[in-house]
């Protein structure tokens, strides 16, 4: 039993390797090697989440400032979910990091980030941003709703094409991310009286 579970995790790590160099080096372009390092990097979309947080503020007031108080409560769930339970918790080296893999590597970042690799925060935060956004809005902003998925997944995927993740470690942390961002984003639904966040259609 133990040698077959072996035998599974080892098929697992193997695959997760084998996608990441298919990402990282398989699809290298001068166009990717430009834009994934600027969309991963979480200050370059500063302006994106105030101007979130500001327009919800400005259009729904009192109740506004609930959403981004539940925003703010679903991104710092994932993050210290993903620090202190997956990646203190596995101590996986990141590809860039690990003197065993660092060969089929194609760092296209200056540095390789700090910390472990399993989960991913950026696709754990980003996705639980998403799937917040898209749980309450998506009757009042359908379209954009969409969006903001296909966003997080944009710059989780840019986290293993510029060689800093597996795609494992942002498959599960984009399920991390989805599972909050859904628990909260219904919490807020049930508990707001958001008249925009019911079941209406969009105007």
């Amino acid at each position: 039993m133990f040698f077959c579970t072996t035998t599974f995790w080892q098929h697992v790590l193997q695959w997760d390797q084998y996608a990441f160099e298919k990402i990282n080096s398989g699809l290298a372009n001068p166009v990717f090697d430009e834009l994934m390092p600027f969309l991963r990097n979480s200050l370059n979309w500063a302006p994106l989440y105030l101007f979130l947080l500001v327009f919800v503020l400005m259009n729904y007031r009192i109740k506004g400032l609930w959403w981004v108080v539940m925003f703010l409560v679903t991104v710092a769930l994932t993050d210290m979910t993903g620090t202190y339970v997956f990646k203190h918790g596995f101590d996986r080296l990141r590809p860039c990091s690990d003197p065993g893999f660092l060969d089929h590597v194609r760092l296209v970042v200056k540095d390789c980030s700090r910390g472990f690799s399993f989960i991913s925060n950026h696709a754990a935060n980003h996705f639980g941003m998403a799937a917040f956004f898209f749980v309450t809005f998506r009757h009042r902003f359908p379209k954009w709703a969409w969006v903001a998925l296909l966003w997080a997944g944009v710059i989780s995927f840019a986290q293993v094409y510029v060689g800093v993740h597996y795609p494992g470690d942002i498959l599960c942390g984009a399920l991390l991310g989805l599972a909050f961002g859904i628990s909260t984003g219904t919490f807020f639904n049930k508990q707001s009286g958001f008249a925009i966040f019911g079941n209406q259609p969009a105007a």
